[in-house]
């Protein structure tokens, strides 16, 4: 890691010998400010630190004056003493984070290993950024390099893809990755949720039909095998496919044909199939809930999408990610977070994945008003602990109102979520049958599901 390491010429032994404990930096030293922008306009470097007080400036005008060299520098201050009021004034004006200048190497060490990840949002090198897909992939971990690695081994093949993995990891964005990495990326990606149509028009908007094939097509439509021909469709949710369905995609795959509704001409296309799913799609084709030749054809190549559990370091990236998403999106101003939010974020189990820790971040933006620094106390994250469950005899157990009170839509909301929860373990996965058991529609309970999600998480 290349840092701009700015010290005073008449620094005490103590810096020097945190240099010298600092392995994997790469520190190029200068004593002054001119030195200092000199260095930054000759040669790239991915953070840097400023011993305060500086020799001939203020430590303020120093950082403005890297930042308008290299905006988006992520500018390390040490100095004796945490004050806080500066050290909050110091952030933001742009500085990445302020610690005291007798803290051990091996935090500094952390702190400049964060900024340097900040710094390259998708963990990557500027040459590798300049492939569309990789953009779409946030985080450095090993876990999201090898998923980076299949994706570029796995985009060019035509072969269908299943991606697996929980709810918010982001299957969908890994589909479009693969597209954008294949020599189809010049069509669009074409994408349909089983779950989202009842079972009666699914069929008509995979195939399409003729004018007259069901009561309402009033005209003929192409479907979206038609409509993704000679690119690629991403069929999300595909566990939730009706059985008698199943085998008609079946053929599409193994054919590349199919006719649409009300119709006996046979259409040809050429479509890579990717598709996803949440649940365990061997375990439902070994008990007969799946067709087991459609989930041989389509896990020919599985892709697995990591929880966020698992790649927590990543969280940093994701974070400023999601900051300069939603200040773009709600035309606000920049915003940082400090590293003790950044603690917390990362100690958090996330079962909601990154979709969670996407609304989190957005709460925390717009509930911050006009302060620019994000604290812990701005996320809002709920407990760690699991919903209150039903008693045997099937009534809820008596839930007591605190003194200093409760949210009532999101404690309602956890009760909901708990219930549809338990219904699809119940059924191992199947929306249309936990649907039947609770009264509900499936696609009432699709809905539900994931506005409980945004609700809860």
């Amino acid at each position: 890691m290349k840092v701009l390491w700015i010290k005073p010429r008449n620094e005490d032994q103590a810096g020097d010998c945190l240099l010298s404990e600092m392995t994997a930096v790469r520190p190029v030293t200068v004593s002054s400010g001119v030195e200092a922008l000199q260095a930054l306009r000759r040669e790239p470097f991915e953070a840097a630190v400023i011993n305060s007080p500086t020799d001939g400036w203020a430590t303020d005008e120093l950082l403005e004056g890297l930042l308008r060299v290299r905006p988006g520098l992520q500018v390390l201050i040490r100095a004796r003493g945490t004050d806080m009021v500066e050290a909050v004034r110091l952030t933001k004006l742009g500085a990445f984070h302020f610690v005291d200048d007798r803290a051990p190497a091996t935090q500094v060490r952390a702190l400049l290993e964060t900024a340097r990840r900040i710094s390259q949002p998708c963990g990557l090198s500027t040459s590798e950024g300049l492939e569309p897909w990789r953009q779409l992939l946030i985080g450095d971990s090993p876990a999201m390099r090898d998923l980076r690695e299949s994706i570029r081994l796995l985009g060019p093949r035509k072969c269908t893809v299943l991606i697996t993995g929980e709810t918010g990891t982001g299957k969908e964005l890994v589909a479009r990755a693969l597209h954008l990495a294949s020599n189809r990326a010049a069509m669009p990606l074409v994408a349909v949720n089983c779950t989202a149509l009842p079972e009666n028009l699914l069929e008509a908007e995979l195939f399409g039909h003729v004018k007259g094939a069901f009561t309402g097509a009033v005209a003929s439509r192409a479907g979206r095998f038609e409509q993704a021909n000679r690119s690629t469709l991403f069929l999300d949710e595909i566990a939730d496919m009706p059985f008698e369905l199943q085998g008609k995609l079946l053929r599409v795959l193994q054919e590349r044909e199919f006719q649409r509704l009300g119709s006996s001409e046979t259409v040809r296309v050429d479509v890579r199939v990717v598709a996803a799913c949440n649940v365990d799609l061997e375990e439902r084709a070994r008990l007969g809930r799946f067709r087991e030749d459609l989930y041989y054809r389509l896990n020919v190549i599985p892709i697995h999408t990591p929880p966020l559990r698992d790649r927590l370091e990543d969280i940093p990236l994701l974070v400023q990610h999601f900051i300069r998403k939603v200040a773009l999106h709600e035309n606000l101003p920049m915003k940082h977070v400090t590293l003790e939010s950044l603690e917390r974020l990362m100690e958090h189990s996330w079962p909601g994945n990154v979709r969670q820790l996407e609304n989190a971040v957005e709460m925390a933006i717009i509930l911050s008003g006009e302060r620019t620094i994000l604290f812990p106390a701005d996320f809002r994250l709920a407990s760690n602990t699991a919903p209150r469950r039903l008693t045997p005899s099937g009534e809820m157990p008596e839930i007591a109102i605190p003194d200093h009170g409760l949210d009532f839509e999101r404690t309602v909301g956890r009760i909901e979520l708990d219930l549809l929860e338990q219904a699809l373990r119940k059924t191992h996965g199947n929306k249309k049958q936990a649907a039947e058991m609770l009264g509900l529609k499936r696609t009432t309970l699709a809905a539900k599901l994931k506005s409980l999600e945004s609700l809860v998480c």
